[in-house]
């Protein structure tokens, strides 16, 4: 049995992944006169061909018992995926490398603290979204255009991955 326990999200231990959208630490300059810090530039919108279009979503998910029995990932080698929390709860976050499907032990769990968003870069190999709350909103930038953008793969069903946040969920929750 492989268990997974998510570390807390920083942009230097998700890197390999993609970006971590969020203020703290980043530079900013002013705009509309001074009452406005912008934030320029903090992740990039991944598309493969001139017939792409990034878009803009939202997706209302659903809570998943925890822990968690892993059975698929997916990536998307068309175009970067970002999430941003509309409500500001924290969520999780499972990847592996972009590359050939990922084995257990290259999985990878994130937990944010409620103000940062992800942005997935083309390939990386990540579960759907897991929130932590009951019902949760976000904004969505990915890619549309021609093709399969979403590539699926099942884990062997002798194996069992287990991802258990109690202990980090518990620690985020209450502070």
């Amino acid at each position: 049995m492989f268990i997974i326990r998510p570390q807390a999200l920083t942009k230097d231990n998700f890197a390999a992944f993609g970006d971590v959208i969020e203020t703290t630490e980043r530079d900013h300059f002013l705009i509309n006169d001074g009452n406005t810090q912008r934030f320029h530039r903090l992740a990039d919108v991944q598309l493969s061909s001139a017939e792409d279009n990034a878009i803009i979503s939202i997706f209302r998910a659903r809570s998943l018992k925890m822990p968690l029995q892993i059975k698929m990932v997916e990536r998307h080698p068309k175009g970067s995926q970002a999430f941003i929390p509309l409500r500001q709860n924290a969520f999780l976050i499972l990847v592996a490398e972009a590359g050939e499907p990922p084995a257990p032990e290259q999985l990878h769990a994130f937990i944010t603290d409620g103000t940062q968003g992800i942005n997935y870069h083309r390939g990386v190999w990540h579960h759907p979204i897991l929130c932590c709350n009951q019902i949760d909103d976000f904004l969505v930038v990915d890619r549309s255009g021609p093709g399969d953008n979403c590539d699926e793969f099942f884990f062997d069903q002798g194996l069992q991955i287990m991802l258990d946040p109690a202990s980090t969920l518990e620690k985020v929750t209450n502070r």
